[in-house]
């Protein structure tokens, strides 16, 4: 496992609601990390339990999250070290109750 791989992975397994994203939960830098943030928002995840990563600030990270998903756009989110989509797969899970759920879990 890469360098950037490990970093990646430890992240994801010390974190339960861990979100990479261009931009900051208070901050979004681009539509649909903005997006992802108020689906956690509108489940009533407060802000300080998302744990963001902007992937701006390192592209090693911004291109590792990619491999390590096998998923190829950012926002990515993570809960309780599972992956769970962008934020289009976001939103049809919150619209099914389905992300309420995991999130709950």
């Amino acid at each position: 496992m890469s360098d950037v791989h490990q970093r990646i992975d430890q992240l994801v397994k010390t974190h339960d609601i861990l979100l990479f994203m261009k931009g900051s939960a208070s901050f979004p830098m681009c539509g649909f990390s903005g997006r992802a943030v108020q689906i956690l928002k509108a489940c009533g995840v407060p802000q300080d339990k998302i744990t963001t990563v902007n992937v701006l600030d390192d592209q090693e990270i911004r291109q590792g999250i990619k491999d390590y998903s096998q998923w190829p756009t950012i926002p990515q989110l993570y809960i309780k070290g599972e992956f769970i989509g962008g934020s289009d797969i976001m939103m049809e899970m919150y619209e099914s109750g389905e992300l309420q759920k995991v999130l709950a879990a």
